[in-house]
């Protein structure tokens, strides 16, 4: 079985002291290939260099909705220039967050916008994180995709919303992403829809270090963690792990255009 972690911040402080560590780890437990989404500039910088020292980490880059207001025209150029780098995958983590509001939400949505422009630049796959702004999310994503139709058009990570959002969603080209609240003993609303929604639109991640999947919950999260959320995901869909990995595996391929093979 081979696993794919389509979301995971490798270059995150709480992983300095082992990250050579982390990463094998990830491969003893046949997590083959890891994306790591930058959060802000420095971090799409740290994820391009990750992607450079480990052959089967590759990159995303872009701004946070949290780091929103960052976005300048400075920073835009670097953002162009990373995204042209032959490992960077993706333009994320991109989205709007109306939970914490720490940008103001009309410069979330300018720079959602403009972010979604440079992907289209590059014909690359949207790494989407919304909290408590589907709506606004949803408009913009729709004006997105009527202008630039390519698939696929990304993945809505770590996804917690409700059966229409994810069928909107998956109406408009992009995955679903599934973390490890999927296996918390209190999750609900995740358990329910998931065997509603086709298997050929999920794909899993850590989002490590946060959103630790159960038993190992409240402790830091890492790649190798992963096969626990497809355990889970497989008896939710009452399918084979081994037929289930290789679902997932191939999802995440079409979607990071990976080709058949990117274990190192």
């Amino acid at each position: 079985m081979e696993f794919i972690d389509t979301h995971c911040h490798l270059d995150f402080a709480p992983f300095d002291g082992d990250r050579e560590a982390v990463v094998k780890r990830a491969l003893a437990a046949n997590v083959t290939v890891l994306i790591n989404p930058g959060a802000d500039l420095g971090s799409s910088r740290r994820a391009v260099e990750m992607a450079e020292r480990f052959s089967q980490v590759y990159a995303a880059v872009g701004i946070h909705p949290h780091d929103a207001a960052t976005l300048d025209e400075t920073v835009l150029q670097e953002l162009h220039r990373l995204a042209q780098h032959p490992k960077v995958v993706a333009i994320g983590e991109i989205g709007l967050d109306y939970y914490r509001d720490l940008s103001p939400r009309a410069q979330q949505c300018n720079a959602l916008e403009i972010q979604l422009a440079l992907a289209a630049t590059y014909r690359l796959p949207v790494i989407v994180h919304q909290r408590d702004a589907a709506q606004d999310v949803l408009s913009i994503v729709k004006r997105w995709r009527a202008q630039h139709a390519y698939h696929p058009a990304g993945v809505f990570h770590a996804f917690s919303g409700d059966l229409a959002l994810a069928r909107q969603v998956i109406a408009l080209g992009f995955y679903i992403g599934i973390a490890g609240p999927v296996t918390y003993t209190n999750a609900r609303r995740l358990p329910e829809i998931l065997p509603r929604l086709p298997v050929e639109s999920l794909v899993i991640e850590t989002d490590a270090p946060y959103l630790t999947p159960h038993p190992y919950r409240g402790q830091r999260n890492e790649p190798a963690y992963l096969p626990l959320v497809a355990r889970r995901l497989a008896e939710l869909l009452h399918m084979p792990l081994e037929t289930l990995a290789t679902h997932l595996t191939d999802n995440a391929r079409q979607l990071f255009k990976l080709g058949s093979s990117s274990a190192g």
